[in-house]
């Protein structure tokens, strides 16, 4: 039975799929008789470099045209030979196991026949950058000045090793890695012709984990097909690959977002006992993170991302979530677990570790975990205000997530009302709160939001708590309710604290922050203590 890639191999340049300007070229250049002697193409492998020559060699050869046609009918006996490999006029070589001088002074012995059948004869030579260099020699001659009736194509997966004398003289073209949207249109035209039953979402995973290569991702379907009796789901896809899904992926960057160092490391844990190989989390946990990092420079998704729709729009909310310098030191501290995995060590100990430092920056004393902190800090100071860790810039993305207190592009103060506050107060506000600073969580669970004027939100204490309100009125612990106020709700809100005699204290305005304020943040961060001169 044939293998799916090679049925489903393009066989006309109307089949080509993610090679426009290849296709485009070459459609001029024999519609205006004016096709090179020599081409060479290069790309990663799998992209259709071998397909494309022999779509070149049908279009130089079919015989239902009278001369050269950008449109072979792919049905003359002729274009079927070339399809099968059986034509006497294009000769394919394998330069990996034919790449020495010995091999080449045959072709030179050969090529002064005339074509058998059609009008050229076309040599094509894979993985050409093997052919050793008395090779490329003996062919330089024989390349600049060829029989008018002699095509040399060249394909290579590694340009740079093809010597330049010869790339002088062929006209190179570089295949470029399909999209995925591409790859899922392929892989849905195959499906459907051979009735496989698949989902989108599996096909995105088969996609994506064929990382550019047509030939892998249509392998990778054809044996899901025999191992699912032709009804593939996503689980199968993962089972097969290894592959993490992208929600394991969200879901262990919002546990960072958390500082949940307890449950990133429990997840870990799961996923090790479900049979999940952790170096493969690795690297797909790195891609992740890149994807993420191009969203927060970019400020919205690129479309060359390979990722679905509704994995875009949690890409933005992320991005808006993870600070940039912790993105950073983790792809560090990860990189870090690849170089041992590479060396033959276990993945797992780096990857827990990468987790506990990035969730918990104070327990690493290491120059690169005081740097991060330190850009941190810098992150906080520069978001003005008392409060925390602002979030990255805002990603734009439609529609906003759907959140009952979210608020969207119209004037703030135009929808939170104080019974949304009230609501949420001790379900959610409280909540995000206690996932930064349990102590700081249980002083403001005796208070309780009695007023919302504007972008300021009075919170009152029950009379005797006095010292909970002196508490949660330092500028770091104001910091953190901020935060997660605008966490919830998406408001910049001042606070004023109130107790039961109706004093007041009110959070710092927007603005830089005050000396003391700032020192109160420096211990905070860094766990500092003032040290006074005796």
């Amino acid at each position: 039975m044939t293998a799916l890639y090679r049925k489903y191999r393009p066989q006309t340049f109307d089949d080509v799929v993610g090679q426009e300007a290849v296709v485009r070229t070459l459609r001029n250049a024999i519609e205006h008789d004016a096709v090179r002697q020599a081409y060479l193409f290069a790309g990663p492998r799998g992209t259709g470099k071998t397909s494309m020559a022999r779509i070149l060699a049908k279009a130089l050869n079919c015989e239902g045209a009278p001369r050269p046609t950008p449109a072979p009918d792919a049905t003359c006996a002729e274009c079927i030979a070339i399809a099968n490999g059986a034509s006497l006029d294009v000769v394919e070589m394998d330069a990996a196991s034919q790449r020495g001088i010995d091999d080449i002074r045959e072709i030179r012995e050969r090529v002064v026949l005339q074509p058998v059948s059609g009008r050229f004869k076309v040599y094509i030579l894979d993985e050409a950058h093997q052919l050793t260099d008395a090779a490329w020699n003996a062919l330089l001659k024989l390349i600049e000045e060829p029989p008018p009736h002699l095509l040399f194509v060249f394909c290579t997966t590694d340009l740079g090793k093809v010597i330049p004398t010869v790339r002088s003289r062929c006209q190179t073209f570089v295949f470029q890695r399909p999209r995925i949207a591409e790859l899922v249109a392929l892989l849905r035209r195959v499906a459907d012709g051979e009735e496989i039953e698949v989902p989108d979402a599996a096909l995105s995973l088969i996609a994506r984990s064929a990382r550019g290569s047509f030939r892998d991702a249509v392998s990778t379907l054809d044996q899901l097909a025999a191992a699912t009796g032709d009804a593939i789901d996503a689980q199968a896809v993962l089972q097969l690959l290894g592959a993490v899904d992208e929600d394991s992926l969200l879901r262990l960057c919002d546990m960072v977002v958390d500082h949940d160092t307890a449950g990133a490391l429990v997840f870990i844990e799961e996923l090790a006992e479900q049979g999940q190989d952790l170096g493969r989390l690795v690297t797909d946990l790195l891609e992740h993170l890149r994807h993420l990092l191009l969203v927060q420079h970019m400020g919205h998704v690129p479309e060359s991302l390979p990722v679905t729709e509704e994995t875009k729009e949690l890409l933005r909310q992320q991005a808006n979530q993870l600070p940039e310098p912790t993105v950073l030191r983790l792809i560090d501290l990860l990189a870090v677990a690849v170089e041992d995995m590479r060396q033959g060590g276990d993945p797992r100990l780096p990857l827990e570790l990468a987790i506990v430092k990035v969730t918990r920056p104070q327990s690493d004393l290491s120059r690169e975990s005081l740097a991060h902190r330190v850009e941190l800090l810098e992150t906080r100071v520069s978001s003005g205000g008392g409060h925390a860790l602002e979030k990255q810039p805002q990603i734009s993305a439609e529609p906003v997530p759907d959140s009952s207190l979210t608020q969207d592009e119209q004037p703030q103060g135009a929808r939170l009302a104080l019974e949304q506050v009230v609501d949420a107060w001790q379900r959610t506000i409280v909540e995000a709160v206690r996932e930064r600073s349990i102590p700081v969580a249980s002083l403001l669970a005796e208070a309780t939001p009695t007023e919302l004027e504007g972008d300021t939100l009075t919170l009152a204490f029950p009379a005797g708590t006095d010292f909970h309100r002196r508490q949660v009125a330092e500028p770091s612990n104001i910091g953190l309710l901020r935060e997660a106020l605008y966490e919830v709700t998406g408001r910049k809100l001042a606070v004023v604290l109130e107790t039961g005699e109706g004093n007041a204290d009110q959070a710092a305005d927007e603005g830089p922050l005050p000396e003391n304020d700032f020192i109160s943040t420096l211990k905070q961060t860094f766990d500092a203590r003032e040290v006074t001169d005796e």
